[in-house]
Order: C-alpha cells, then structure tokens, then sequence
C-alpha cells in the first residue's frame, strides 16, 4: 500500500480506502479461497474489489456501533494499516501515523470522548482479527506470531498517536475557552461592552443577563492566593444555588462571583436555622479550605439588565478599598451598610474641607495626627466608651481620656459632647476614607 500524504484530511471514511491485499480474497461462507502463494483454488471464484471493500466497512461499522455510535470517519485509513500489517508485516509510514493524529484532533473537535475514541480503534483491530481470510491464521506458528506481532505495533503507534493528537485539541480548545472566559469577564464588569454582542456571549456561561444578580467579591487579608480557593469555592457555590446565572472566576487577585438577585440559600436544620446570606456563605466556604482564613468579602446589591452586573461589582470593589481604608474588621460587608460612607464621597470637596477644619490642627500634636484619629476611631466605634477603647489600642483609660483632652484642646471640638460628636465623627470616617493624614488633601489629586 502506497504512503498516505501527510496532508490527508481527518474527515475520510472507511469506505473510501482501496483494500491492497492483491490476490487475498474471501468468499461469502468465510473460507479460504486462496493458497498459501496467493494463487486461486480450483472451483473458486475470487470476488471483486467492491465484494472485499465491503466486509472492511462491515468491521468498521460494526466497531462503531460497539463504541457508541462513533463516527466512523474517525476510522480514517486505520483498518487497512491493520490489513497491511497482517498480510506483509509492513509498519505504518510517519506520514500515515500524522494523519492518524490528525483523527484524534477530530475526535476531539466533534466532542467524542477519549474512552470511546480509543475503544473504536481497539474494537476495530479485534474485529478485523477475527474476519482476516483463514490462510492469514492458517500458517505455521511463527508466521501467525508475526502477522499479530505486526498488528499490535500497529494498534499501539495508533492508538499513541490517536490520544496525542486527542490530548493536544483539547488543551488547545481548554486555553482557547479560558481566553474568552477571561475576556468575556473582562468586558462584563467593566459594563462598556456592546450590548446586543454582550448578551450573546453571556448565553454560553448560563447567564441571562435580563434577570437581576448580585456580584460578590472575596479578597485575602494576608498573603492568600485567590486561585488557590476557587475551584472549591465553585463547587460549592454551584451546588448551593445552581449552575444557571453563576460564575466564579479571578480578577486583580480578587474572587468574583456573579449571582443571581436570589442567591441566599436556607440554612441546615438547628438551632441556628434561617437564611444564609451569600456573602455569608462564601466566606464560610473559604475559610473551609486547607490555607483557611483571612479573608473579606463584599457585596453588591443586585441590580438588572446588562449594566446590573458592572453597577454591582462597582459597589462591591468600592466596598472592599472602604474597609481597607476605614479598618473595618467585619469580614462580611453588604453595599447598604456603607451607604453613608458614599454620600460622604459624593461630594469630595466639602468632606475635605471639614476634615482640615475639624482635624488639621491635629497634625501639630505630639507624634502626628495618627495616634489621635485612631483614638477617635476606637472611641467612636464602641459606642464612646472609653474603656472599650482602650482594651481595643491595648491602653490605660487614662491614656484614652489624655488623649481626648488633647484632641479637644487642639480642634475645639470635644468628642465626649453628644452636640459636637457627630460633626468630629464624621470628620474622622472622612479621614479614612480620603486616606487622611497619610495623603496630603491640599495637594492636587
């Protein structure tokens, strides 16, 4: 049999290969009907080459079907390397073991297994076994040996060939696909994407981008690695709420997880039975993995449409530098909890000018500005106790008390005044949140 072309294309049929075993013919009843030396026997009839073509596409049918319904185009010229083996002992060329790859590529591409392309192979070389004229399997043992030897090298470099080229399509359709998850997640929140293309491409993830969902972000405190997590985090989140309208991936070294509006799952019969917020939820999830906590979780309030999505997402990664700025310790953060804090954003030029009216005259004390807002934040957030305060800066109350005195005598503001308290306060999460005294506020920005 000639070389096959390395150019052959993946898509031939069995029934499209020429059988080239010359004078080896077999009659319907399945007995020999030639000699040893290829000449006929007398009273027999040799068939024609449609009649030999037949039985081969008869095998590769029948090994289809015993793969489950394969297709047999994914055969290509594999029965006849196995014929040619058997009759000649010849070993397949580099060219026809390039386009047996080329097959496993197919395979890949038309979505069938791995399992069930190599069952095909192994399926048609027993069966082509079984069927080859009697004079192949009525020689001495040494030839029989041979003639199976030569077929097994066959199937082997096939087979090997066959999962290479099967193994290669899919970690190039693998990559491909992570390639436009990526930029499909990409263009989603940031929410500048066309709309109508938008929309089509969502379809794909399970997501239908009409109804309202609720984007959450995970981001870790310490030197966690967000990747690590997010595999478990899927399951877990899929399982949970379902695989339709959800999607996990990375993003600035931060989890994303896009939900929809109802995501909040009940939770597990007990004494603490109720609703479980999803929020609440993945930071469980996480803290469950082998690296565990910290982390701090942030999330948006649902919204619909195709720009509910980027809406959301803007509210939770604000979400996540207001914790960080404000040194918020709650690991679970809901937009409307940090609602104040952008109406005090909203109009950047008037917080700022009552952070330097209120607490620029702090910069002149002892050791900074810093030591004194702490202070202020500490007596604030526990409800102007100040005893709580200082347990939570590890001080004595009377250094607490100190310092109060000092803020008063250096603002005018006295923190421990119910009237006065709300302006001082709202100065002091002003601070924080423009990064005050850590940045300079008359310097542009």
């Amino acid at each position: 049999m000639a070389g096959v072309d390395s150019s052959t294309s993946p898509h031939c049929h069995a029934s499209a290969v020429a059988v080239p075993w010359g004078a080896l013919t077999r009659r319907r009843d399945g007995a020999a009907a030639v000699t040893d030396r290829g000449e006929q026997r007398p009273g027999t009839r040799a068939e024609s080459p449609t009649a030999d073509e037949s039985w081969l596409i008869e095998v590769a049918q029948a090994a289809a079907r015993e793969a489950g319904d394969v297709p047999v185009e994914l055969l290509g010229d594999y029965l006849t390397l196995l014929a040619d083996a058997a009759t000649t002992g010849r070993k397949p060329h580099p060219s026809e073991l390039d386009a047996v790859e080329m097959l496993g590529r197919r395979a890949a591409e038309l979505g069938v297994s791995a399992g069930s392309a190599v069952q095909l192979y192994l399926s048609a070389a027993r069966r082509l076994w079984g069927e080859l004229p009697m004079v192949i399997r009525s020689r001495d043992n040494r030839a029989v040996r041979a003639a199976a030897e030569a077929v097994l090298h066959v199937v082997d470099a096939a087979v090997a060939r066959l999962a290479e080229g099967y193994t290669e399509a899919r970690r190039q359709m693998v990559r491909w696909e992570e390639t436009l998850r990526r930029e499909f997640i990409e263009d989603l929140l940031r929410g500048d994407a066309d709309v109508g293309r938008l929309v089509e491409r969502a379809e794909p993830f399970g997501l239908d981008m009409a109804r309202p969902h609720q984007v959450a972000l995970a981001a870790p405190t310490g030197r966690l690695a967000a990747e690590a997590a997010i595999s478990s985090l899927e399951r877990a989140v899929v399982h949970r709420v379902g695989d339709r309208d959800v999607l996990v991936a990375t993003k600035d070294g931060w989890i994303v997880v896009v939900a929809p509006a109802d995501a909040d799952v009940p939770s597990p019969p007990g004494p603490r039975a109720g609703t479980t917020k999803l929020g609440d939820f993945i930071l469980a999830e996480l803290n469950r993995s082998p690296r565990g906590r910290p982390w701090r979780v942030t999330v948006g309030r649902p919204y619909p449409g195709s720009y509910g999505i980027p809406r959301s997402y803007e509210e939770a990664r604000e979400g996540l530098t207001m914790a960080v700025r404000l040194h918020l310790d709650t690991p679970v953060i809901h937009a409307e909890q940090l609602l104040i804090y952008r109406v005090l954003l909203r109009d950047q030029p008037a917080i700022t000018d009552l952070v330097q009216s209120v607490l620029g005259t702090l910069v002149q004390a002892q050791g900074g500005a810093e030591p004194l807002l702490a202070t202020l934040d500490a007596y604030f957030a526990t409800g102007c106790v100040a005893t709580e305060a200082a347990r939570r800066l590890h001080l004595s109350v009377r250094a607490v008390t100190y310092r109060l005195d000092r803020i008063r005598t250096l603002t005018g503001y006295d923190p421990t005044d119910p009237a006065q308290r709300f302006t001082i306060q709202a100065a002091v999460l002003g601070a924080r949140l423009l990064g005050w005294p850590e940045h300079d506020l008359t310097a542009p920005r």
